[in-house]
């Protein structure tokens, strides 16, 4: 959405991304090139650090026969790890500035994994931070634990956008009864996200509000097995289904079909699954984890985890509140989440820089 808008407004983008699963090489995507390296990327939703490291040495040699062949004015580099060190290689090279955006992930203490490489790792960051021509972070808490690892940097902040013309509430309704209430949670299957505080007070939360409940996963991850067997233990698997990952295409119809969305995450940044459910017209309740302070107002609610079940319970059991939710949630996303508006400020970044 981003390099699409800055087509539209005449520039022209290169992307240096990598491959996955067989993907062109090269081709144009909205007025924009991209560039596929042929790094060891196993994995559509993660990556290890040795799959960083390959992409990272395979796009140097990319990357430096694109500069001499046509002149760059910026690189906006998607993250600071594994992306950092080159644009900050494009800025000593060839005098190109960078700006980073930080996704939350390249951040020091945002992934348990990665705590011994980082702390190996710190110094040189801190010099790719430093050197940077811009600092952009998604959310003011995102900006915060960034801060916590390097504050001597003005960092700014960006919103995520969100299309609203395809992320839009179904036409036909819901094909469900009004006793029906589907809860829809789309992310990684990881510990951190949180539904080990939800999964086994479901069967309190059905028999309190006296509404039939179903949870419904969309994602797949380490922990799904985990998930499955704490749903049979807690006596709630009937009322929860596991769908595995969906694209783009895919994922539409769940946002259009659930009533309430969750996310009971212990760490984000901007979540975009909250910023395609407001789109959808979803009401919301997340935990007050990087993005809510952004995210949520009267289109939805905030709960810590050990307290988010008994939130969701209270919004499960009003179809008003949850109406009143859903109308501000459509409005929100409409009218303050809009990729139009977060191009023009990192444009404007831009202008700065060149």
């Amino acid at each position: 959405y981003l390099s699409k808008g800055y087509v539209e407004q005449g520039n022209e983008v290169t992307i240096v991304t990598a491959n996955y699963n067989g993907l062109p090489e090269r081709e144009t995507v909205n007025g924009a090139t991209v560039i596929r390296v042929n790094s060891k990327r196993q994995h559509r939703d993660h990556c290890s650090f040795a799959e960083m490291a390959s992409y990272l040495v395979k796009a140097f040699f990319v990357i430096n026969g694109l500069v001499k062949k046509k002149k760059f004015d910026v690189c906006q580099v998607f993250f600071g790890i594994p992306s950092g060190p080159l644009g900050y290689w494009l800025k000593k090279r060839y005098k190109i500035p960078y700006v980073i955006r930080f996704g939350g992930g390249d951040i020091p203490g945002a992934q348990d994994r990665f705590a011994l490489i980082y702390k190996v790792i710190s110094p040189f960051l801190k010099g790719i931070w430093k050197n940077a021509d811009g600092l952009v972070a998604n959310s003011e808490g995102l900006r915060e634990r960034a801060r916590g690892f390097y504050e001597k940097k003005q960092i700014e902040i960006i919103t995520n956008g969100v299309d609203t013309d395809y992320f839009t509430p179904s036409k036909e309704g819901k094909a469900h009864t009004d006793e029906t209430v589907n809860v829809l949670f789309v992310s990684r299957l990881m510990e951190g996200k949180g539904l080990q505080f939800v999964i086994p007070k479901l069967k309190n939360i059905i028999e309190n509000s006296g509404k039939d409940v179903k949870l419904v996963i969309v994602g797949d991850g380490p922990y799904r097995e985990q998930l499955e067997q704490m749903a049979e233990e807690s006596g709630v698997a009937s009322s929860i289904s596991f769908e595995g990952f969906k694209n783009k295409e895919e994922i539409i119809h769940y946002y259009q079909q659930a009533d309430i969305f969750i996310l009971p995450s212990k760490k984000e940044g901007m979540p975009n699954v909250v910023l395609e459910a407001m789109g959808c017209g979803l009401p919301v309740v997340m935990t007050p984890c990087e993005g809510a302070k952004e995210l949520i107002a009267e289109n939805g609610s905030t709960a810590k985890q050990e307290d988010f079940a008994q939130e969701l319970e209270r919004v499960v059991k009003s179809a008003e509140l949850r109406m009143r939710m859903a109308d501000c949630a459509r409005e929100r996303a409409v009218k303050e989440f809009s990729w139009s508006s977060t191009v023009e400020k990192y444009m404007e970044i831009y202008s700065r820089c060149v």
